[in-house]
């Protein structure tokens, strides 16, 4: 009988033909796959995923596996941009400029001492370059601390170095100290203050953990904002505009000296995070998947976090609280061009350059002579698109 079976068995093999809709020893069995009535899902492409940010005829250079070819070219494109950005917004503005003066001022037959050689290189220039540098940071803390925390809502001031950063330069405001140099030092002192209180409670008591860090960034936000309230309402009318202006973001004050500082500092600790590009990769994935692919967690955690945390106490120090910038900007580069660091750092520094150069433009502008807070045009702008695209994509934060 069990000969007969068999050969019964191997007899209707034989004679079967094979079906491509019946699934392959490596893929799960489903009895749906056996009537071909039944409609199947149809995978999803790249291209619906980006959803209206990438049109079709891009999507092969979006999709196609990271080269580095496709980085230089892909960071290339979006220096010009920022250089577009930078030439648009020096000539944005309530006064008068044309490029004929202009190319008078380059050629040497306008001094530098007319007026408008006064307002585009010493007025204006000096602004943009500055708010250029603010961005870049913003957007590269903005990755950096998303990857470390595997938080999508993370930001460059998750640990309360606003928060610590603004009540120094509060202080320094209300006891009269000058925007040059006494309110950054206040400010960063503040900032790095906090840096050394969330290091101490979240990092070497109680581990690396994410939950923890973000736990004690916010125990430190307030506190420091309740003394922030205190020192506003007993300020005087002079010194709480100046409070005000700056705990929104401010960038009218701002000088070349200090910019010849900043530069360097910015480009030396973004070529240090860059480094740890594929550490953030394996990171995203989990501490243990890290662990198990030779990454030093608790090391790459805290230099990244140190590192990240000085620089943005640094550049917050000369332009005030400025949100949304380190939030809006790493989604958008992720969305559009992958989840991979080493593209995605440089695209979202440059990226956040772009959009703050900007943002300041329209602050500057929309009310002139009048200014607005940058942070206000920011928060404006950010507010209404991270509500549309929690709308649009849910939780789908990264490409599939």
């Amino acid at each position: 009988m069990k000969k007969l079976f068999k050969k019964i068995s191997v007899k209707r093999f034989s004679s079967c033909t094979l079906d491509p809709s019946i699934p392959g020893p490596l893929e799960p069995f489903s009895s749906d796959t056996l009537d071909p009535s039944t409609p199947q899902p149809l995978e999803p492409s790249s291209s619906d995923t980006l959803g209206p940010l990438v049109p079709r005829s891009l999507d092969p250079f979006f999709s196609s596996p990271l080269t580095l070819r496709k980085v230089i070219l892909t960071t290339t494109a979006m220096f010009f941009l920022l250089l577009l950005t930078v030439v648009l917004s020096l000539f944005i503005g309530s006064a008068d400029t044309s490029w004929s003066k202009f190319w008078s001022l380059l050629n040497r037959t306008l001094p530098p001492e007319d007026s408008f050689g006064i307002i585009l290189l010493q007025i204006r220039l000096p602004r943009i370059v500055l708010a250029g540098l603010v961005g870049f940071t913003l957007g590269l803390g903005g990755v950096v601390f998303q990857a470390l925390l595997r938080n999508p809502l993370a930001d460059p001031f998750v640990l309360g170095l606003s928060s610590g950063s603004a009540l120094g330069a509060v202080l320094g405001i209300f006891f009269g100290f000058s925007f040059q140099i006494g309110i950054p030092f206040m400010a960063f002192s503040g900032a790095l203050v906090t840096i050394l209180i969330v290091t101490s409670l979240g990092g070497r008591s109680m581990g690396t953990e994410s939950a923890t860090i973000i736990l004690t960034g916010v125990i430190i936000n307030a506190f420091c904002t309740a003394i922030i309230i205190f020192f506003i309402t007993t300020a005087i009318d002079s010194r709480l505009h100046s409070m005000l202006f700056w705990l929104y973001g401010d960038l009218s004050q701002s000088y070349f000296s200090p910019l010849l500082f900043l530069g360097p500092v910015i480009l030396i600790v973004s070529l240090i995070l860059f480094g740890f590009s594929r550490d953030l990769n394996l990171l995203t994935a989990g501490e243990e998947t890290a662990l198990q692919m030779g990454v030093e967690v608790t090391r790459t955690k805290y230099i990244c976090l140190i590192a990240v945390s000085l620089l943005i106490s640094l550049v917050i120090s000369f332009s005030g609280l400025i949100g949304f910038v380190g939030l809006i900007v790493p989604h958008l580069a992720r969305m559009a061009f992958g989840s991979d660091h080493r593209l995605l750092m440089p695209v979202s520094a440059l990226g956040g350059a772009a959009f703050l150069i900007t943002a300041d433009t329209l602050a500057r502008t929309v009310m002139a002579p009048s200014e607005l807070p940058v942070g206000v045009i920011t928060a404006c702008l950010g507010a209404p698109f991270f509500i549309y695209l929690l709308k649009k994509k849910g939780s789908r934060w990264e490409r599939s």
